[in-house]
């Protein structure tokens, strides 16, 4: 009979452990040291089990955790531990046989029941270390959000950030100590709580969206979404460009020149599961990269001051590259040594002399050469002419 694992993790909730099944209690009375938030800890009765506060950061308890191995343990968290929890972290850590998790009622579920919401048609998300701008991609009027919160302080915040982007008639639920016998819930419209921070911990916001500024869910935002110098693949082309990409949920992309990080921000707003690694050899310009995907909410895009190639080592390889800036003869050979066969490439060249480049290489690798040509309606004196940007071409290929 195999041994049965030394860690335990128990979801607690605020009600303590009336609230808990009887495994959980079990698991607690014969537990020899217990370790987990002062909070948590504060619920449960006196007992004989040794009691560790979970230091802050929560990195920092790892270590104390590993070091009970060979005693009876419980790790406390809140509700669910694999729902924004601290569960992964922990089983991560951990071989398979090592623990054993018995979860409570997670937020998202006490909030959606006391609500009457269908849970699988909300958005939820905890931003307890995380900026609120990861809202950004979901917000659009008339959906449901239940948002975890580090604070009173925090939910302050975020009734300003929904306010400065038009949404600020949202009905906000907030809810305080869910499932204790503190539990209290307040509802007003997001600008009504602007000044409120004697909200207590722990918070949780469920949203109702009003009217206000949604993003496209399609490729090719406009450019004045994106702080810029100039340096931007503009949103036509860009649009081509990420249809070339062809992003797939879990991929990564290598963006080769930066620029203002539109193309690798959209690459990483086509599914949650998408990974992006821009390469931007100026400062003020990889500066750039990284608030606009901070306002955009894709705040996980890495960037990487360098210039390619020398900056790609050490980067893990990528399923798609886009080069937008910096392209040579230099860069392309190296990239066809050293890229994994099947990885898509993209490129666009507006100058001759990179059209020149692009056939030569098409002609050798084959994959597709697209002359792109976009005019828009400008005025033409009294009437109207049609203004015709550069034309663009773009290489495509599968290596």
């Amino acid at each position: 009979m195999a041994e049965a694992p030394w860690l335990t993790i128990v979801g607690l909730g605020e009600d303590g452990p009336d609230g808990l099944p009887p495994a959980s209690r079990s698991a607690l009375e014969q537990a020899e040291v217990i370790i987990g938030p002062p909070r948590h800890l504060g619920l449960l009765p006196a007992s004989g089990a040794e009691r560790i506060d979970w230091p802050v950061p929560f990195a920092e308890g790892m270590p104390i955790l590993l070091g009970l191995r060979g005693r009876r343990a419980v790790a406390l968290v809140s509700g669910d531990p694999f729902w924004f929890g601290a569960g992964r972290v922990i089983a991560e850590a951990l071989e398979p046989g090592e623990w054993r998790a018995l979860p409570g009622p997670s937020t998202f579920s006490l909030v959606a029941s006391r609500l009457g919401w269908g849970l699988e048609r909300c958005t939820c998300l905890g931003l307890h270390a995380a900026p609120l701008t990861r809202l950004r991609p979901h917000l659009a009027p008339g959906q449901r959000l239940i948002v975890l919160l580090r604070d009173g302080s925090a939910l302050v915040e975020l009734a300003r950030y929904l306010t400065g982007l038009g949404f600020g008639a949202s009905l906000c639920h907030v809810f305080e100590a869910l499932g204790g016998p503190r539990e209290a819930r307040t509802s007003r419209p997001a600008e009504a709580l602007l000044t409120e921070v004697d909200f207590a911990h722990p918070v949780c916001a469920a949203l109702e969206l009003s009217e206000g500024a949604a993003l496209p869910l399609t490729p090719g935002l406009p450019d004045a979404a994106f702080e810029t110098d100039g340096q931007i693949t503009k949103s036509p082309i860009r649009a081509l460009t990420l249809a070339a990409l062809a992003p797939r949920a879990g991929e990564r992309l290598w963006d080769i020149g930066g620029g203002s990080g539109s193309v690798a921000i959209e690459w990483l707003r086509a599914h949650p599961a998408c990974d992006a690694v821009s390469f931007e050899p100026r400062p003020d310009r990889a500066a750039r990269i990284r608030a606009n995907a901070l306002a955009h909410g894709v705040d996980r895009l890495r960037v990487i001051e360098g210039r390619a190639p020398e900056a790609l080592k050490a980067v893990p390889p990528p399923d798609a590259v886009f080069i937008g800036g910096g392209l040579s003869q230099d860069l392309l050979e190296v990239l066809r040594l050293t890229l994994s066969p099947g990885t898509r490439l993209v490129t666009n060249a507006v100058t001759l002399e990179s059209e020149a480049l692009l056939a030569a290489w098409q002609e050798t690798l084959g994959g597709e050469l697209l002359r792109i040509e976009v005019a828009r309606a400008a005025p033409l004196g009294r009437k109207r002419g049609w203004k015709s940007a550069y034309p663009v071409v773009q290489w495509s290929v599968v290596l």
